[in-house]
């Protein structure tokens, strides 16, 4: 493994890094905050080491797989650590625990807090913890890439180890051309849904900060009640459209750009995420109806929980954890699916749920016509072989973590409900779950041990497991 090559750029991802905290740095001086000395502070630790480790000499130019993984595992972990020193600094936690715990929901975009108070916070802090939701979203290191051929390197295989889905690419030849153009969408998107926000009624610092949380699909709210507090229709509708949006394939959204209209609609992943997110608001809102006694109202509250929880973001209008049974259930299987592929949203994703439906659909078929040699085909492509193991490996991988983690929650004084939805909702990168960790509580009552194995759980899940697991197998470090 050419070490220095992974040094160099990880010490150009904290650059990166150190030159987004000048945001925040700019806003606690506009409201004239004490804070903005915790991130001059953390703005010249993390240039100066990232300057540092960009001095490392590279022996290639060329990002291989080996590096590839090593640089987004490492890299992830350590944007997570610098990025935790403006909470400590500003005495917002007293420990850095806590404080690693709330920056890794934040770039992994789960929404996951261990704030007690989140209004009583300054504006350059709440300002910090969104944008790590933004930066997160579409991938820190995917920014970093569109820079990386200034700097003499360029590599797929760094976009293929943090992007989400099965079977990542690029969408034009040059791959630092993709990057930006998929961060000119996600811009447009960010642009857009500020000024609704804003013309709905909320204030323009919330607007920012919720639009962050947003299209990133993180769930950080500025607000004790998350988006309860405002009790607001048209805030309701603004983030859950553009939280949908965030859910889509971003691909989709270049090929509507190039005049490919047809292009959204005929995809069958979109035709599936569409169909999982209707069918479920319906149900819910006939089940949450008697309660309400209003099916307009309950048609609202199901279709934002529906929407923030398929795609993982987390916002919440109600403690949905009172909801019936039937309805709670949807919301535990939908944590499980997230949204699109090349999204921003966690979870399985849509697509690899289509294969395995597929794939078991040709095992039922093959029992009966045991010679027949059956292709598994979605949107009239067919899915290789390969791709297709690889998401059965995947789910299976995921559902055994997901079991593993639960079970070791429970040796932590936690309830069935409150474990198992914390492990879904940290490697689906939700946020709230049910219970203890529901949309009226928060993490911070959790043991030191669950925080820690929690926030590598969230790591775990935003880089979709393998691209964590490999760095730990003997096989990775053997020439």
């Amino acid at each position: 493994m050419d070490s220095g090559l992974v040094l160099k750029t990880i010490g150009h991802l904290l650059i990166v890094e150190a030159v987004f905290m000048i945001a925040p740095l700019g806003v606690s001086i506009y409201y004239g905050e004490s804070d903005f000395k915790a991130f001059f502070i953390a703005i010249l630790i993390t240039a100066f080491v990232g300057t540092i480790l960009s001095f490392s000499r590279a022996r290639k130019e060329a990002v291989r797989y080996k590096e590839g993984f090593m640089i987004v595992g490492l890299g992830w972990l350590l944007i997570s650590i610098f990025g935790a020193i403006p909470f400590l600094l500003a005495g917002t936690f007293d420990n850095f625990i806590d404080a690693f715990f709330e920056t890794v929901s934040g770039f992994t975009t789960t929404g996951a807090s261990v704030l007690k108070d989140i209004e009583s916070q300054p504006h350059g802090i709440l300002f910090w913890r969104s944008l790590t939701h933004w930066l997160g979203g579409m991938g820190v290191l995917v920014f970093t890439l569109s820079l990386l051929p200034a700097v003499g390197m360029s590599s797929l295989n760094i976009l293929k180890a943090e992007s989400t889905g099965p079977t990542p690419g690029k969408l034009v030849p040059k791959i630092a051309e993709t990057a930006r153009i998929l961060y000119i969408i996600y811009i447009l998107l960010t642009g857009l849904e500020i000024i609704f926000l804003k013309i709905g009624g909320m204030p323009l610092f919330d607007a920012v900060t919720h639009t962050f949380a947003t299209v990133g699909t993180g769930g950080f709210s500025t607000k004790n009640k998350s988006i309860a507090a405002y009790n607001m229709p048209s805030i309701e509708w603004v983030i859950m459209i553009f939280t949908f949006l965030a859910g889509v394939n971003f691909s989709l959204y270049y090929d509507v750009l190039m005049g490919k209209f047809k292009s959204l609609f005929k995809d069958r992943e979109f035709q599936f995420y569409c169909t999982v997110i209707g069918i479920a608001i319906i149900l819910i809102t006939i089940n949450i109806t008697d309660s309400w006694g209003n099916i307009l109202l309950s048609f609202r509250q199901a279709a934002f929980q529906v929407v923030t929880i398929i795609t993982s973001t987390g916002f919440a209008t109600l403690d949905y954890s009172i909801w019936p049974a039937f309805s709670k259930m949807i919301l535990f299987i939908l944590m499980f699916f997230g949204g699109c592929a090349g999204s921003t949203s966690g979870g399985i994703k849509i697509l690899r749920v289509m294969i395995v439906f597929k794939y078991i659909k040709r095992e039922f078929y093959k029992l009966i016509h045991p010679n027949s040699v059956i292709s598994i085909r979605i949107g009239g492509q067919t899915i290789p072989e390969n791709v297709v193991q690889n998401v059965i490996a995947f789910v299976l991988l995921y559902f055994l973590i997901f079991a593993g983690l639960s079970l070791i929650l429970l040796t932590q004084d936690m309830d069935l409900i409150s474990s198992t939805s914390a492990v879904v909702a940290s490697l689906s990168n939700i946020g709230p779950g049910f219970g203890s960790v529901g949309p009226a509580m928060n993490y911070a009552g959790l043991t030191t041990f669950t925080k820690i194995l929690l926030s590598f759980t969230m790591i775990l899940g935003r880089l979709e497991i393998y691209t964590v697991l490999i760095l730990i197998t003997p096989i990775f470090w053997k020439d």
